[in-house]
């Protein structure tokens, strides 16, 4: 599924990486735990997470995480969106939960990503 379809179905607003919403993900991995994505997510993932701090890019960066959406509106800070940015790692945030965001995507198909 691309990521312009996810965008469009979890109602998205994209924070970073615009051009890059033809990517194709195929798993979702959702955690607040960095050291649980760092530890057990598969590369090419899509991030769900609530956690906005610069570190949650780091973690995506390292566990060659796909993208990130942050739930509940979240929105991290500049030096996050530059750090993104830099990784060319696209950012999207959601209205939704992580309850909701999750179920949403496990009903189109998508597979863990842990």
């Amino acid at each position: 599924m691309t990521l312009s379809a996810i965008r469009d179905m979890l109602q998205c607003e994209v924070l970073v990486g615009e051009d890059n919403l033809s990517m194709e993900v195929e798993t979702v991995v959702a955690a607040d735990g960095m050291s649980e994505i760092l530890a057990f997510a598969r590369p090419g993932a899509l991030m769900i997470t609530g956690l906005t701090h610069v570190q949650s890019i780091r973690t995506a960066d390292i566990a060659n995480v796909r993208a990130i959406i942050y739930i509940r509106g979240k929105r991290p800070d500049q030096k996050a969106i530059d750090l993104a940015r830099q990784h060319n790692l696209p950012v999207l945030t959601t209205r939704f939960g992580m309850f909701d965001t999750c179920g949403i995507l496990h009903a189109t198909g998508l597979k863990a990503g842990i």
